[in-house]
């Protein structure tokens, strides 16, 4: 047995390691550029306006490439909220006692079940996104936001979002992997896939105006990418999170009206 399963355990080893390639290889993909030609760095920019940004080609992809660029890129960003609630999984499955050899392949089943919820997500953004490339609103090739307009109204839905009873009991349930278990158990390899779905959706539900933001700062910009990815993981895992969302919501209003005045 090596350390790492000695110390862990050799189910919750494989688990942990499971979810650390996912990630991995997800951002990784991000890193190369995810099919469209250019590295992830060549598109970034930091900046609080891209949208007075200059950009110049154009990037031709397929509504298929696109999809698969959005859901890799929520794999990226939303598996490590996840990761608290997949190994509580394995720990009550493994306590119910599921043999230890099957606890790993179930805990993936349940993040197999947790992604198909973004890959729903990234079907609709992906449809969005081949709706505004054309018309000009975001670059050809940056994929960041071209018009003042369009970046206020993202932030301040995003930002507005921040404070409504839809937000705050979809991030109670992301909060609260005991309670969310407890209340939506489901048994055997179907249950845990649809349980994974249900909870993927309320994280959809909690999550989708912070993601539409990458419509604003590029959808390959790493530094929006890992930005968001850090507010996601702080919002749900940190004591205060839900306060710490609601002071981002502030910023967003403001920020939303900074835009419209640069």
């Amino acid at each position: 047995m090596s350390a790492v399963e000695s110390v862990l355990g050799r189910g919750r080893a494989i688990t942990a390691l499971g979810i650390a390639g996912v990630m991995a290889a997800s951002w990784y993909y991000l890193w190369t550029g995810a099919g469209t030609g250019m590295s992830a760095l060549a598109m970034t920019a930091a900046t609080l306006f891209p949208h007075r940004l200059a950009s110049s080609g154009s990037m031709q992809m397929s509504l298929p490439a696109v999809i698969v660029m959005w859901w890799i890129m929520m794999i990226a960003m939303m598996t490590p909220s996840a990761a608290p609630l997949i190994l509580l999984y394995r720990r009550v499955i493994r306590y119910r006692g599921a043999p230890e050899s099957n606890t790993a392949a179930m805990s993936m089943c349940l993040l197999a079940g947790y992604l198909s919820a973004w890959l729903a997500f990234s079907i609709g953004v992906s449809w969005l996104q081949m709706i505004l490339q054309p018309r000009g609103l975001i670059s050809a090739m940056m994929l960041w936001s071209k018009s003042a307009v369009l970046s206020s109204i993202i932030l301040a839905a995003a930002g507005i979002y921040q404070f409504t009873p839809l937000k705050r009991a979809c991030l109670k349930q992301c909060r609260s992997p005991v309670n969310f278990l407890t209340e939506h158990w489901r048994p055997g390899v179907a249950g845990c896939f649809l349980l994974g779905a249900h909870h993927g959706i309320y994280c959809v539900g909690c999550c989708w105006l912070l993601m539409a933001l990458l419509f604003v700062g590029g959808v390959m910009n790493v530094l929006w990418i890992a930005a968001l990815s850090l507010i996601v993981l702080v919002e749900k895992i940190l004591p205060g999170g839900e306060r710490i969302g609601q002071a981002l919501g502030v910023a967003l209003i403001v920020w939303a009206g900074a835009t419209l005045l640069v």
